[in-house]
C-alpha cells in the first residue's frame, strides 16, 4: 500500500500531549479504513502536526481522522518512506517507557535544506574517474555534514540534498563546505570549478508537490540564479542570529535574499518556465508581467544574478537548449529554433560562449 503523508494546522492552545492523544484516537479506528498510523511529528511552536499513515488512498486517511476525532488534514502527499527517514530522522514511534500511559512526540518537522551544485552542467557527462581534488572535495563534503549531523537525502557527482535540524549546524556545515572547496582544489583546477550552495527552510508538506517541495525548490534557485557562493533566506538568519545572540551572519560571506526577493525569483520563475520556448520571452515581456518597468527590472535582475536581463534570457533558453541537446530531443536547427534562436549559427556561437563546447560536439558526447 502507498505511504502518506498529511498536514494539519492545530490551534495556539493546541499542545504535545493534545495531538499524542489524537494519535491514539487515529490508531483505535485505522483498522476500519484499511489504515496504519505510523508516526507522526508535533511542532508547538509552529502550531503544526504531521502524520505518515500507510492508506489504500487519501480519502481512507480524511475518513479515519474524521471518525477519530473529527480533524481533517490540510494537506495529503504520497511518499517514499526512505525520503521521509531521509530528511526526518524517523518513520515509526519511537519507544515508550514502560512506565508510560501515553507516547507523547514533541518533535517538530521543521527543518533547514541545504542544496549544493558544486560543478557545472556539464561535468555531468565526464567520466566517472573523477579528479583526486574532486574525489577530495567529496570526501570533505561527507565528513563536514556528518560533523554538523546534517542527513544526506540525496547525491551524485555535482549536487547534494542535505536535511539540518538545527539552523546553526546548516550554517556552519556550509561555511566549512566553502574552506573545504578551497583547500580540496589548486587554484588553476578550482576555476574550473564552481560552488554555489542554497540553504531554506520549511516543513515536509507544504502543497500537493511532495515532500519539502517548496523548501528545495527555493535553495535550487539560490544555486541555479542568485549570484554569491553561500545564499540564505532572511528567515534562515533570524533563526541563526536568535540562536547565537552575540554572532552576526557575515554578509561578505553569505548572502541573504529579503522576502520581497525571495517572491519576485518565485514569480521570475514561472514567468520563465511558461513562457521560455514563445516569442513572449523577452525583456517587455517579463517587466511588464512582474510590474515593473524596465529600468526597475534591469536592476533587480543585474543585483539578484550579476546578469543583465537579456543575458540572463539567453542564458535561461540556452540551459533549456542543453536539457534538450542532452535528453535527445531533436537535432541542433530544431532545438535553436525550439528555444528562441533565429538562426542555428548564432545559437551554436551562443552556446559555444556560454559552455565551452559547441552544441554539435555536446550533441555526440550525449550519445
Amino acid at each position: 500500500m502507498p505511504i502518506y503523508m498529511d498536514r494539519h494546522d492545530i490551534p495556539d492552545d493546541i499542545r504535545a500531549e493534545h495531538v499524542a492523544k489524537m494519535h491514539q484516537e487515529d490508531l483505535k479506528v485505522e483498522h476500519l479504513y484499511g489504515c496504519k498510523g505510523m508516526t507522526y511529528w508535533c511542532d508547538s511552536e509552529r502550531h503544526t502536526a504531521f502524520c505518515l499513515i500507510e492508506a489504500p488512498n487519501k480519502e481512507a486517511i480524511q475518513e479515519m481522522h474524521n471518525h477519530a476525532h473529527g480533524e481533517f488534514p490540510h494537506d495529503i502527499i504520497e511518499v517514499d518512506p526512505h525520503l521521509v527517514e531521509s530528511f526526518l530522522g524517523r518513520i515509526e514511534d519511537p519507544e515508550k517507557s514502560a512506565d508510560e500511559d501515553l507516547s507523547i512526540i514533541d518533535d517538530s518537522a521543521f527543518r533547514i535544506i541545504m542544496v549544493i551544485e558544486s560543478s557545472d552542467y556539464l561535468h555531468r557527462l565526464d567520466t566517472h574517474q573523477l579528479s583526486m581534488f574532486t574525489q577530495k572535495f567529496h570526501r570533505s563534503v561527507t565528513k563536514s555534514v556528518k560533523h554538523f549531523e546534517g542527513s544526506i537525502v540525496r547525491e551524485n557527482d555535482k549536487s547534494y540534498l542535505i536535511s539540518f535540524k538545527s539552523v546553526t549546524n546548516a550554517i556552519l556545515c556550509a561555511l566549512k563546505i566553502q574552506e573545504g572547496f578551497k583547500y580540496s582544489y589548486p587554484k588553476l583546477e578550482r576555476d574550473n570549478q564552481r560552488l554555489k550552495i542554497g540553504l531554506s527552510e520549511g516543513s515536509p508538506v507544504t502543497s500537493e508537490d511532495g515532500l519539502f517541495s517548496e523548501s528545495i525548490f527555493m535553495a535550487t534557485q539560490m544555486c541555479e540564479i542568485i549570484e554569491g557562493q553561500i545564499v540564505i533566506t532572511s528567515a534562515i538568519k533570524a533563526l541563526y542570529e536568535n540562536e547565537n545572540r552575540n554572532a552576526i551572519i557575515d554578509d561578505a560571506l553569505i548572502r541573504t535574499l529579503t522576502p520581497q526577493e525571495i517572491l519576485f525569483v518565485k514569480q521570475l520563475n514561472e514567468l520563465c518556465e511558461r513562457f521560455w520556448n514563445t516569442s513572449d520571452f523577452n525583456v517587455a515581456f517579463l517587466s511588464k508581467e512582474l510590474g515593473h518597468s524596465k529600468s526597475q527590472f534591469y536592476r533587480k535582475i543585474k543585483r539578484l544574478t550579476g546578469k543583465s536581463p537579456i543575458t540572463f534570457i539567453r542564458e535561461f533558453r540556452l540551459h533549456k537548449a542543453l536539457d534538450l541537446i542532452h535528453n535527445q530531443q531533436g537535432n541542433i536547427s530544431e532545438i535553436a529554433f525550439e528555444t528562441g534562436f533565429n538562426s542555428p549559427a548564432y545559437f551554436s556561437k551562443s552556446f559555444s560562449d556560454i559552455f565551452g563546447i559547441l552544441p554539435s560536439k555536446y550533441a555526440q558526447m550525449c550519445q
